[in-house]
Order: structure tokens, then C-alpha cells, then sequence
């Protein structure tokens, strides 16, 4: 199984260290990397070409959403998951229009996230 390369985001650092641990645990993951906000998150990404990035939606200097948004311009096979604690309808849509693969919430279980991120990838490689 290939190995794919995630960057995380999230101005929490705890949040971030616990979402990298989680997918480093997992073999056919490899985070390359970490941004605080939307805006390191458009350099990270450029420069590392991850295969993943799963953000968070509310950060300061720019948000999940403008970051999305941003990146869908510029790499527009990546696939961006929302990682938020903020899960209504009206930001799941916001987040479909912006052009993200998926919304899960901080609340469901850690498995939710490592699922989704293996679906998305496995439909691009398919």
C-alpha cells in the first residue's frame, strides 16, 4: 500500500500534535508537514505537495474556508477535509461551496477521520 502524505492544520498545537500522531500511528500515512493557519497552509502546500490536508476551520489570519478556497485554485486534485469542533449544516455547506472533500467533527471518534481521509485517496487512485 502506498503511502500518503498529509499536511495538518490547526492553530491549536495540541489539536495538531494529537492529529499528526494519529496519522503517523497509521502505515500508509506520513504527515509532511504542519501549519498553524490557512495562510502557512497555502505555502506548506505548494512546497510539500501533500496527497491530504485536513484543516481546521477556525483560525486566525485565514480561516479553513478562504484557505480552501485558495489551495482548490491552486491544486485542485487535493482533497481538503474540515477537522472542526463547529459541525452545523449552514458550515458543511459554506464548505462544499468552497470547495472541501469532507467535513468531520472533533466530536466524532478519531477512526471518522482516518476513514474519510482513506476514502477520499482511494477514490482519486482509483
Amino acid at each position: 500500500m502506498p503511502v500518503r502524505s498529509v499536511l495538518v492544520v490547526d492553530d491549536n498545537p495540541l489539536v495538531r500534535q494529537a492529529v499528526c500522531e494519529l496519522f503517523t500511528r497509521e502505515g500508509d500515512f506520513d504527515v509532511c508537514g504542519e501549519a498553524e493557519n490557512g495562510r502557512e497552509a497555502i505555502e506548506k502546500a505548494q512546497l510539500l505537495r501533500p496527497n491530504l490536508i485536513v484543516t481546521d476551520l477556525s483560525m486566525p489570519v485565514m480561516n479553513g474556508l478562504e484557505e480552501t478556497r485558495v489551495l482548490k485554485k491552486l491544486m485542485p486534485a487535493v482533497p481538503v477535509i474540515i477537522f472542526t469542533a463547529h459541525n452545523d449544516p449552514f458550515v458543511e455547506q459554506e464548505a462544499r461551496v468552497a470547495g472541501v472533500s469532507a467535513v468531520v467533527s472533533k466530536s466524532e471518534a478519531v477512526s471518522v477521520l482516518i476513514t474519510t481521509a482513506r476514502g477520499l485517496l482511494d477514490q482519486i487512485a482509483a
